[in-house]
């Protein structure tokens, strides 16, 4: 049995705070509205991000995020990426011994840094671990088999977070490739927002697995280019989080681009939206993180234009299918 914080009581993070107790560890859950945590101590539900699945007693919830650092053996980070660095702020010290696990998906706007770079630059931690994968929390908070990844250069902080977080429904391997892992992540909540966009429009699964395929080709070359491995994106935090994303319906992001594709504004679709899409906020970084290594990204390309310069999704798709004719280059 291990002691436990997580950081953010989002839908994830209430989920994986459900599958850890559930290991038999003790876990603290934290978040800034207070009064929604007093509704799950008080009615074991999560009335706004996971409605209908019930928390168990033994969670416990805390205001106080200082606290969080006292005697935890690991710490979740499961807020979203443009939230780390202001919620980190507030959390003043994490132990040396302490194994900091990112949760978030998301790459930083203006410094276009990752989330585990940031954790790093804010605590100067050696036990960093990122966690990934194809996990929604509707279904990972009910049971439902899911397998995911976690990466850290040290693989004696992987193997023990495997150990914690593993179970008869929650698969985890271990990875040494943090940078790999965690833009893969990332950059495919860009990618189910262009599925969205596919949907939106009326375009059929031929393009959608089209689009899939292709835009796995550029996220390779963009985390291979920033000191990935090539490989990982095959794995479960590239593939296999661009297949769920991209086809569930329990996805914001693709759920985003659908509205979008009908002919919504962003500014509308996100006002009503409770959770965060974060690969609104991405498509940006990944767009300029291309610029910055010259690394070629057509469909995140379109994907920022629609997003951000009000083009036109029929023509954005347009645009991509008559582009030059090319060899199918991985690399």
């Amino acid at each position: 049995m291990s002691k436990l914080g997580v950081i953010g009581a989002g839908s994830w993070g209430t989920a994986l705070a459900i599958l850890l107790n559930s290991n038999g560890n003790t876990v603290t859950l934290w978040d800034r509205d207070s009064e929604m945590l007093v509704t799950i101590e008080s009615e074991g539900v999560n009335k706004k991000y996971l409605p209908g699945v019930s928390i168990p007693p033994g969670i416990k919830t805390e205001t106080n995020i200082t606290r969080l650092s006292d005697d935890n053996e690991g710490l979740v980070i499961s807020v979203p990426s443009h939230a780390v660095r202001s919620v980190m702020s507030e959390l003043k010290h994490v132990n040396k011994d302490t194994i900091v696990i990112s949760v978030a998906k998301g790459i930083e706007n203006d410094t276009l840094l990752r989330v585990s770079q940031i954790l790093q630059e804010r605590f100067n931690a050696t036990r960093i671990a990122v966690l990934s994968g194809p996990s929604h929390a509707e279904e990972v908070s009910k049971g439902m088999p899911t397998v995911v990844v976690c990466a850290s250069k040290s693989l004696n902080t992987a193997k023990w977070i495997q150990s914690v977080f593993m179970s008869e429904v929650f698969r985890v391997y271990t990875h040494k490739d943090v940078i790999g892992v965690e833009i893969g992540g990332a950059l495919k909540n860009i990618v189910a927002v262009a599925a969205g966009v596919i949907d939106g429009v009326g375009a059929g699964m031929n393009t959608k697995a089209a689009l899939i395929t292709r835009a796995l080709a550029e996220i390779t070359r963009l985390g291979t280019k920033l000191g990935a491995d090539s490989l990982t994106f095959a794995g479960l935090s590239g593939m296999g989080d661009l297949i769920v994303t991209c086809m569930s319906k329990y996805s914001r992001n693709r759920y985003l681009g659908e509205q979008i594709g009908k002919g919504r504004k962003l500014n509308e679709i996100l006002t009503e939206m409770v959770m965060v899409a974060e690969g609104v906020k991405t498509t940006r970084s990944a767009y300029e993180l291309a610029a910055k290594h010259n690394v070629e990204v057509p469909i995140i390309a379109e994907t920022y234009r629609v997003l951000f310069e009000n083009k036109s999704p029929k023509q954005a798709v347009l645009d991509l299918m008559t582009r030059a004719a090319k060899y199918e280059d991985w690399g």
